[in-house]
């Protein structure tokens, strides 16, 4: 049996495949082309660096990210691991210090005897017959993407995503800010919230439209994520669309009023302590000048806002992987490569942890001699897996990335009230998970202790 493997990649999924493999007693070589190359967004040395947003999202299973941070959870996932150890406050969301989750998994790699971790730019797909897992992600070099283009026949999609402004904590006007989570989640308290009337909202909506955008190359199409707007492309849709969005003030109330304020400007802790906060939903591709006159001067309680971190755009590719994607998860021309995280076109944290975790599974059991089977589409693993082969998308559907969502799932084989929807479906996937793993002699640990809702915990 083989007992090395090559991943590429030490971003979210590729780390997870990395530990993975490793633990289970393959001889792992782990290519990671920082420090000695950066793509615009990366800034630290770590493995796994979070570059958006510090939240990996809501932590309740009867969310469909919930239900994804569960499973994983219950098969061993090293990234959920630490992210529970670098938790920090957030509502009933799961945030955690960058720096804490990032320096927990390099040292667990770095420490680890069967991972080789070496610090190289992998610029064109291994020629084999060992097995690889490209872990790339969205800001995959361009001489690596091109190889990656050339092997599977396909034109790249490319569109562009946005990450959002980081503030010091004490440059908040405290005076401004208070201290609420929506409805009172998590202690109560996690988020500092900026008020705006109506005037002050509207007048920052006509700042952002005509605030001076970072412009996208000639040859590359300016396409954005659903999921990941940037602010100044949601206002150019409407006046409204921001206070519904990110900046919508439900479940909130400005305790020197009493009232709910017109909309808000919510600031997420990136560290326990509070010395950095990052504006929640406020990815952004205006130029840093106009990010430095407008955030100040709009939003209430940033006039003396010191940045950590300007938020910036940055190219994302992905492979039309219905198309290219093996049902095996090779390159359907190279079956030798295996490809894992957002490359594929799942987008978020997780979700590409999930598809580092699968890619890893599926590795063990081709060493082995046996064929893999996923989990079913019921679970969130299983749904994630329904969108990457298209199984989950009409045959006209034009592929592009997206996070777990429900529309991935099947659905009930009955109907449910829609309070009662969310609910059935984690007990559904909690079954068909647990039967998926006794079925494959796979190890689940026990559910979590905290009560979720479901109709077993009910009954």
């Amino acid at each position: 049996m083989q007992r090395e493997v090559h991943v590429v990649g030490g971003g979210l999924a590729g780390t997870e495949a990395a530990l993975l493999l490793a633990e289970a007693g393959v001889r792992v070589v782990l290519h990671e082309q920082k420090p000695n190359v950066r793509s615009p967004a990366h800034k630290e040395d770590g493995l796994a660096e979070l570059v958006c947003s510090n939240s990996l999202r809501s932590d309740n299973p009867e969310n469909a990210i919930g239900m994804l941070h569960e499973e994983l959870r219950r098969l061993g996932s090293p990234v959920l691991e630490q992210a529970d150890l670098a938790r920090v406050p957030a509502g009933d969301a799961l945030a955690v210090d960058r720096l804490k989750f990032s320096g927990g998994l390099t040292a667990r790699v770095r420490e680890h005897p069967g991972i080789a971790l070496t610090y190289e730019e992998v610029r064109e797909l291994p020629a084999g017959p060992d097995l690889c897992i490209v872990a790339t992600g969205p800001l995959t070099g361009e001489s690596l993407a091109r190889s990656l283009a050339e092997a599977v026949g396909a034109k790249q999609l490319a569109f562009y995503d946005a990450i959002a402004p980081i503030v010091l904590g004490e440059s908040v006007d405290l005076s401004v800010a208070f201290a609420q989570s929506r409805y009172g989640k998590g202690d109560g308290a996690d988020y500092l919230n900026l008020p705006l009337t109506k005037e002050e909202y509207e007048r920052f909506v006509d700042e952002l439209r005509r605030g001076e955008k970072v412009k996208p190359h000639e040859f590359e199409e300016a396409r954005y994520f659903e999921g990941c707007l940037p602010i100044e492309v949601m206002a150019e849709r409407g006046r409204d669309v921001l206070a519904f969005g990110p900046m919508k003030p439900v479940g909130l109330h400005d305790p020197r009023t009493g009232a709910r304020p017109h909309a808000v400007v919510q600031l997420r802790r990136e560290d326990k302590a509070g010395t950095a906060w990052n504006l929640v939903g406020f990815q952004t591709r205006l130029t840093w000048p106009e990010q430095k006159r407008i955030f100040p001067t709009c939003i209430p309680g940033l006039q003396k806002a010191e940045w950590v971190r300007l938020g910036q755009v940055h190219r994302n590719t992905f492979l039309n992987a219905p198309q290219v994607i093996a049902p095996d998860g090779t390159l359907r021309s190279r079956p030798h490569v295996y490809c894992a995280g957002q490359i594929t076109g799942v987008e978020g944290y997780v979700e590409s942890a999930a598809s580092g975790h699968v890619v890893a599974r599926r590795v063990l059991e081709r060493l082995q001699g046996r064929e893999f089977a996923p989990p079913p589409g019921t679970t969130a693993i299983g749904a994630l897996l329904r969108h990457v082969t298209g199984e989950a998308h009409p045959p006209d559907y034009e592929y592009q990335p997206t996070n777990v969502v429900y529309a991935l799932f099947p659905p009930l084989a009955e109907k449910h009230r829609k309070n009662e929807r969310k609910a059935r479906m984690l007990a559904r996937a909690r079954r068909d998970l647990a039967a998926w793993a006794l079925e494959r002699n796979v190890a689940l640990a026990p559910l979590p202790e905290k009560k979720w809702r479901s109709p077993e915990l009910r009954s």
